[in-house]
């Protein structure tokens, strides 16, 4: 066995990699950008007793995709073997071969699996000759934009048209008619050329109300390749997975078994070895196609590991070692059920756009009897840059079936507190309790049908806004009877005495609530409106996290302050609340609403992120969709175009700024 690897990753995965080596006695050396001296991976080695290593500026084309630094990184440090994590050098078979060349393990896939399943248009002529079932398609590239309309009539529409060397959805193209065909050709060769320097396009029938699912597997050197069941991954938006789960909800044995079957058929043509999985399409009537093998761990992995109770870095590990598989495939059995959540820095209020900054608090769900588990790579004050990708973590959470995994991680999610950038949580949290997604009802059109603009204000409205008002009135309750006792005019008092207090819900249209508040021994009896609820939770003030029984039911609260106010979240719902005594209230009700101000006139940056370029001076005058300028941040780009016509005022930054979300970048007349 190794006595030292490297992990040629950061973040999440990087920790997590750690980790097992760590339990298996081995010693890991992390390496780190200049933007990642403080970063929890390049503690964590050293914490482990191993090193860290710096192996260039925080661009990733000069730190971790440098080849050569992390081959001499090995060399520094006497790392046996390398571990690449995913993303980054994980299946680039030029470092596969120069580990190999320099005397030292990949663990992962011999270069030959690596090469011919990175090729879209080599892998699928692989796969049919293992007799693995493949999209309808054309397999030879298509670079006439009248042959892609003449190939697209024969395939039937709609067709997808991708580029050879794509990935991450990029150089992908959908047409339902002849002009979109035309279209999408330029369009995904131009995507695929600037992408991947290769602009082989090829084009395949687009199945209809698909879902994604995909089989795990695991080969060694000694001939014993075998499967692990199935991920279901079709809540995705734009190509990229939001929520996994394993099992699928969809799946029967059969299915399951014949793609497990031709998953296994395919890695053994190529001579596979490691971890491994293959994707595939698959309809409304159970019929899976081919989509591509992924040569390397897969971000969605402990997904698997929950439900059939393997480590696979450990397995990745030991077969890079050379030993042998410790089970055959009849002793591969699912218990359970797992699903994933992806924490990323973005907005879903703003589409999506990439967030960045300090996380100034960062607390972890808590574990409930090995069915929460979180893989992070960000400790409190740590820095979300703009250089690498958005996703801060991964929440997975189990149970003996599916209910019980939806409620593990949907009260894992309400504990789950994050602040100091924009995050997808509540986003999160409002697809796990979609009805759609309860009932398993779901394909990989699921966000773009049920989300089209991304989470509205709509979304984020309670059901029963009854526990929020309780929570709110209970929370300021204490609050100031914490005050009274400070100040000493509760001595003599009653402090046991009703409270009644009215709680306004909302901002513009207030949504009033009378409520009451009777303290008692185990728990509070709070009346909202004719509604009586048992409150029980040993929240302070201060606290972040609202933990309580309401009616025997476990729940958490994010709380916020807001002014003179709270901002509970809970749930997928998030309100704002203002509590004051009852006696009050009818001064309240006659407060009025101070209106933002008119920001109509600015072009204001919509994220974080480095002002590229801008396109426009003080004095011209443009036209509507005219672009102004261009913000980009974790390897995205956003136009910025005028959304009407006018006349450029003044000019507040200039190009090779930092912008901060909402900064003001010019001023209309």
């Amino acid at each position: 066995m190794f006595k030292k690897i490297l992990i040629a990753n950061r973040g999440e995965i990087a920790c997590r990699v750690m980790r097992t080596a760590h339990a298996m006695g081995i010693t890991p050396v992390a390496v780190y950008s200049e933007a990642d001296v403080e970063a929890r991976h390049t503690r964590l080695a050293k914490e482990l007793g191993g090193e860290a290593v710096l192996v260039g500026p925080a661009a990733s084309a000069e730190s971790y995709l440098r080849i050569d630094r992390i081959v001499q990184a090995c060399k520094d440090t006497g790392a046996e073997a390398v571990h690449p994590g995913y993303g980054f050098l994980s299946e680039n078979k030029a470092f596969a071969k120069a580990l190999d060349e320099a005397g030292i393990a990949f663990i992962g896939p011999p270069v030959g699996a690596i090469e011919a399943m990175g090729d879209k248009i080599e892998s699928k002529k692989l796969a049919e000759k293992a007799g693995v079932n493949t999209v309808p398609g054309h397999l030879e590239p298509v670079t006439d934009p009248e042959e892609a309309v003449r190939i697209s009539n024969e395939i039937g529409y709609p067709v997808m048209l991708k580029a050879s060397a794509g990935g991450g959805g990029k150089g992908m193209r959908l047409a339902w008619n002849d002009e979109e065909a035309r279209d999408g050709l330029r369009s995904a060769m131009n995507e695929g050329r600037n992408s991947f320097g290769d602009d082989r396009v090829f084009i395949e029938k687009f199945v209809e109300q698909p879902r994604h699912i995909e089989i795990q597997v695991m080969a060694d050197k000694h001939g014993t390749c075998v499967y692990l069941g199935e991920r279901e991954c079709s809540i995705q938006r734009r190509h990229q997975k939001v929520l996994e789960e394993a099992p699928s909800p969809f799946l029967d044995q059969a299915t399951r078994e014949k793609m497990g079957e031709q998953a296994v058929a395919l890695a053994k043509a190529v001579d596979y070895c490691s971890a491994g999985t293959v994707e595939f399409i698959v309809d409304k009537e159970r019929n899976f196609y081919f989509l591509e093998m992924n040569t390397r761990l897969q971000v969605e992995h402990p997904v698997t590991e929950y439900v059939t109770g393997l480590d696979l870095v450990e397995l990745m590990i030991r077969v890079a070692a050379g030993e042998k598989l410790p089970f055959a495939q009849k002793d591969v059995t699912l218990e359970g059920w797992a699903i994933e959540a992806r924490l990323y820095a973005e907005d879903p209020e703003r589409g999506f756009l990439p967030s960045t900054g300090r996380l100034s608090r960062y607390i972890e769900p808590a574990g409930r009897d090995g069915r929460v588990r979180t893989d992070s790579g960000c400790y409190d004050g740590a820095e979300i840059s703009i250089h690498y990708d958005p996703m801060i973590a991964k929440l997975i959470a189990g149970g003996r079936d599916r209910a019980e995994a939806l409620a593990t991680l949907r009260q894992a999610l309400d504990g789950y507190y994050v602040r100091g950038l924009s995050h997808n949580l509540a986003f999160l949290s409002a697809v796990a309790k979609h009805p759609r997604f309860e009932s398993g009802e779901i394909t990989t059109n699921f966000i773009a049908e049920e989300y089209p603009d991304g989470l509205t204000e709509a979304d984020l409205q309670p059901e029963d806004p009854a526990p929020f008002a309780a929570v709110a009135a209970l929370i300021q309750d204490r609050i100031e009877r914490r005050e009274r006792g400070l100040s000493g005019q509760l001595e003599g008092g009653k402090p046991d005495q009703p409270s009644a207090y009215a709680v306004f819900i909302g901002t513009v249209e207030k949504e009033e609530h009378d409520v009451g508040v009777s303290r008692g021994a185990d728990a509070d009896r709070i009346t909202v409106g004719d509604r009586d609820l048992m409150v029980a939770s040993d929240w302070k003030p201060g606290d972040p996290l609202f933990r309580a029984r309401i009616d025997d039911v476990e729940c958490i609260f994010q709380v916020d302050r807001d002014g003179a106010g709270w901002i509970l979240t809970h749930d997928g719902a998030r309100i704002r609340a203002l509590v004051v005594e009852a006696r009050h209230a009818p001064l309240q009700r006659l407060m009025p609403f101070k209106q933002p101000p008119d920001l109509s006139k600015f072009l204001l940056s919509p994220m974080p992120g480095l002002l590229v370029r801008l396109k426009a001076k003080a004095g011209d005058s443009v036209k509507a969709g005219e672009e102004l300028a261009v913000v980009e941040a974790m390897k995205m780009e956003n136009v910025l175009r005028a959304g009407a016509d006018g006349v450029v005022k003044e000019i507040h930054a200039e190009a090779g700024d930092s912008l901060a979300v909402d900064q003001a970048i010019l001023e209309f007349e």
